[in-house]
């Protein structure tokens, strides 16, 4: 019997799983565009139903390809995209959101993200996303690539108390967050997203890795998820554009690591033990 998907709770009270999909890289190719259609497809019938994507993938191509996916089955799926900064004033931000719902073909996005810090003010932008909500084009709107100082900021401007989730790069190789704005978001029940949760790949080529993979007959991409899924109010959102890819990021749900092997990953890919400035990608 297959392991229900984990959920996480988001401050509207609405949960969302763990593990969903990313589109990074989607939408460049009418080559790849069935297989990636596909591909979300498949992880949808699989429960991985919060898909994120962006503007700025593609110029937009993504967020295409993830419109025809979500196609006859919207309100299955738990849609997030992100704005530009050039984008986030109060103007730019309801245009861009437009045109992003045009793409999604979508008359709503549940989580909007600004995809990192700009010129705008943070206030400018968090009143730009609260119009947006009015409006009902968006359900909650959240941040991207914001270290502890950002969401410190942020929680000082006028609703900037109502972020909603903040996307980060972290992974095994990438635990900087786990010294400071993890358990900071952790504490205030503000969910972080995952992004690049394999390091684009980069991960499975790692020897403990792959020797943990073979002891728990799974693979190194599942190990590296498992991680992930093990930390509170963490969600995951590999990308793939393979199906079968897909189905084993699926399985990562059933792979129960021991204390033992969580402490020999901890010795290979050390937490934090001093502050780090926040990793991108």
């Amino acid at each position: 019997m297959r392991a229900p998907i984990p959920t996480v709770t988001l401050p509207s009270g609405i949960t969302v799983p763990a593990l969903g999909q990313g589109t990074w890289n989607m939408g460049e190719s009418a080559a790849t565009a069935r297989d990636e259609i596909t591909s979300l497809k498949t992880g949808l019938d699989l429960g991985m139903t919060l898909i994120d994507t962006a503007e700025m993938y593609a110029d937009g191509g993504s967020e295409e390809i993830v419109g025809k996916a979500i196609e006859g089955r919207r309100d299955e799926v738990f849609l997030v995209s992100k704005v530009y900064p050039a984008n986030a004033s109060r103007k730019g931000a309801a245009e861009a959101c437009e045109r992003s719902l045009k793409r999604l073909n979508t008359d709503r996005i549940d989580l909007y993200l600004l995809h990192w810090r700009g010129n705008y003010p943070l206030e400018e932008t968090v009143e730009a996303f609260e119009g947006l909500k009015a409006a009902g084009k968006i359900e909650a709107w959240g941040v991207s690539n914001f270290d502890l100082a950002d969401m410190d900021e942020l929680l000082s401007v006028p609703n900037g108390g109502n972020v909603a989730a903040n996307q980060v790069l972290y992974n095994l190789g990438r635990r900087g967050i786990e010294y400071d704005l993890l358990p900071w978001c952790q504490e205030r029940s503000i969910p972080i997203m995952a992004y690049s949760p394999i390091e684009q790949g980069r991960l499975l080529h790692h020897p403990e890795l792959i020797r943990l993979a073979k002891t728990y007959q799974a693979t190194p991409a599942q190990i590296a998820l498992a991680f992930l899924l093990e930390r509170d109010n963490v969600i995951a959102i590999p990308k793939s554009s393979n199906p079968q890819r897909v189905e084993e990021n699926r399985g990562s749900i059933d792979v129960d690591i021991t204390d033992e092997d969580w402490a020999v990953l901890d010795a290979v890919f050390p937490p934090p033990s001093r502050k780090k400035s926040l990793e991108m990608l």
